[in-house]
């Protein structure tokens, strides 16, 4: 079994302004700024093959009630992209830990409510069966498990825009370490897909 083990990974997934930031100052909470490049084919084609080898999301409570609020009404939906649709169907389907102090029980199906440190819980997902751990946009965990070294594959969409400030991903502080690049990808209005592995 340790195979099996060895082989699942905590794949993370953000975007980021050019200036180097994951929301605005002023409203973290408005997302609009990635909207005219999110459905570009380089964002699109780069969250599928982040979720295709994917059996579990990990998520904070706040992305969770977004993209479970919104993703579940995209499936049939008249003209619908079909790698839209697909993504929509995966996180529906798949299994599904929220990280949250809060909820006492999920309003959603093949979910899991834990109330615990990302770096425990990510480290026990991985020391079950399954494909990798994905992460979606959720930027207080990814930015735990950054703290924890438990980051084995980085995934960014870079979109080129300023936001002239907001939170950060990369604090100071992180663990040194090397990272490799697995892809690049470049598109309309200078969309960048970037993946990197962990250097162990």
């Amino acid at each position: 079994m340790t195979e099996q083990i060895a082989g699942r990974r905590v794949v993370t997934n953000l975007a980021l302004s050019l200036d180097g930031h994951y929301a605005a100052p002023d409203n973290p909470l408005d997302m609009s700024w990635v909207m005219p490049y999110a459905v570009t084919d380089v964002a699109r084609d780069h969250l599928t093959s982040l979720w295709e080898p994917a059996t579990t999301a990990l998520l904070g409570r706040v992305n969770a009630e977004g993209f479970l609020g919104f993703w579940p009404t995209v499936i049939g939906m008249e003209g619908a992209d079909p790698r839209d649709e697909g993504f929509a169907k995966w996180l529906v389907d798949t299994d599904k830990v929220v990280l949250s102090s809060t909820l006492d029980q999920a309003p959603w199906e093949r979910t899991r409510i834990v109330d615990r440190p990302a770096a425990e819980v990510a480290a026990d997902l991985k020391a079950t069966e399954g494909g990798d751990i994905l992460v979606l946009s959720s930027a207080s965990v990814i930015k735990a498990l950054l703290a924890a070294d438990q980051v084995d594959r980085l995934a960014l969409t870079v979109f080129p825009v300023f936001l002239g400030g907001g939170p950060r991903l990369f604090d100071d502080g992180l663990p040194a370490g090397q990272w490799s690049l697995v892809s690049q990808t470049a598109g309309e209005h200078g969309t960048l897909a970037l993946v990197y592995d962990r250097v162990r």
